[in-house]
């Protein structure tokens, strides 16, 4: 896989890692390129290269050169928050539900509930629903840490109405 990464690509690529942004904004690399251009060149090269990851409009994951196949796992509650930018969002669902050993199931999608968006989407294999929702039931939210990582997930006593809901 690194035959096929340039020198630009991979000097960026050593940047990001040794300053351990494995989660960048595209204003985090600008300073590499002379324009908009070259830089959208070469988050699309990298992209159709399966060494980044899109999040969301401005945000980006990488997989870590050590990743030497191309495919890398990261913990979805982590990548929910950077999806969301770490604002006016919750997990929820059986996502919620096993993260608080309230059931033994797996969760098959993590479901976000948020004030921005909606719809689906896969992300280095964990598929995401975006639910909408209001700022009164975002602060129905508790912040939890997972590797250093914060993260925002529905309260347990609002998870266990859910899942009695769910009878």
């Amino acid at each position: 896989m690194l035959k096929q990464l340039s020198k630009q690509e991979v000097e960026i690529i050593a940047w990001l890692e040794f300053n351990s942004r494995y989660f960048f904004t595209t204003k985090e690399v600008q300073h590499f390129f002379n324009n908009k251009k070259q830089q959208y060149n070469w988050t699309d090269r990298l992209i159709k290269k399966n060494r980044i990851v899109k999040l969301n409009k401005t945000k980006y994951f990488l997989i870590p050169i050590k990743a030497k196949s191309g495919s890398w796992a990261e913990d979805p509650f982590i990548l929910a928050d950077e999806i969301c930018n770490s604002i006016n969002y919750f997990i929820g669902g059986w996502a919620a539900a096993n993260y608080w050993k309230l059931t033994d199931q797996i969760p098959v999608q993590f479901d976000i509930y948020t004030t921005r968006r909606q719809g689906n989407i896969n992300v280095l294999n964990t598929p995401f629903r975006f639910h909408r929702t209001t700022k009164n039931k975002i602060k129905k939210s508790v912040s939890k840490k997972i590797n250093k990582h914060q993260f925002y997930i529905l309260n347990k006593r609002d998870t266990k109405k859910w899942m009695k809901s769910r009878e």
